[in-house]
């Protein structure tokens, strides 16, 4: 059963927590990682770049002029790619760039990171992170005590400690509903409070 520090909001050691063998303590699965990080950030695109071909160009069909005896180029109406304002030829049209992961994959490779931050130190408890109001030097004094350079801040609905993250470049906070590989491996740390990782344990292991 691995063991994290627990912290309090002053960034004070006050004690540590057993985690989860089954999410937090499994061998590491990182050849995962590539594939959903890859599905992440291909359902991040919107696909909605749309040029107009030369079917679809406004204007006349009419030839501009004739076949033979110009001593120009043969060419058929203004809508030719050839010409400015004329259609694109293979250009981009609306698209789904998104690509399907198996969900067991998914969760997999998410326990694999998590694991992978204990295995590192890289995965601290906060005991409480209920806030009256938002207060970013709170976040601020947080990491510098904690000696963080960049720290991933995982709670339930807490709109005060959203509020507090938001103007710190280092520090992001997301609903535990919202956790993903690419945030947990992006960031040097990941914080969860108490509750956050009762909630995490018990979705990832049903």
């Amino acid at each position: 059963m691995p063991n994290v520090n627990v912290y309090d909001l002053q960034g004070r050691k006050i004690g540590d927590m057993t985690l989860s063998d089954d999410v937090f303590g499994i061998e590491d699965r990182s050849y995962l990682y590539g594939e959903v990080i890859r599905a992440q950030l291909l359902a991040r695109r919107k696909g909605t770049a749309s040029t107009l071909g030369r079917s679809e160009v406004r204007g006349s069909g009419r030839k501009q002029f004739r076949q033979k005896g110009t001593g120009r180029a043969r060419r058929g109406n203004a809508k030719t790619p050839l010409l400015r304002h004329g259609g694109v030829a293979f250009g981009p049209k609306p698209k789904d760039w998104s690509v399907k992961v198996p969900k067991k994959v998914k969760r997999l490779a998410l326990k694999s990171a998590l694991s992978g931050r204990v295995r590192e130190s890289g995965l601290f408890v906060l005991d409480s992170a209920a806030m009256e109001s938002p207060r970013t030097r709170a976040i601020a004094d947080f990491l510098k005590n904690t000696d963080t350079a960049s720290a991933l801040i995982v709670d339930v609905k807490n709109k005060a400690l959203s509020l507090s993250c938001r103007n710190l470049p280092n520090a992001k906070f997301i609903e535990v509903d919202g956790l993903n590989l690419f945030d947990v491996l992006k960031y040097n740390r990941v914080v969860i409070t108490r509750e956050a990782v009762e909630h995490i344990e018990r979705k990832l292991q049903s």
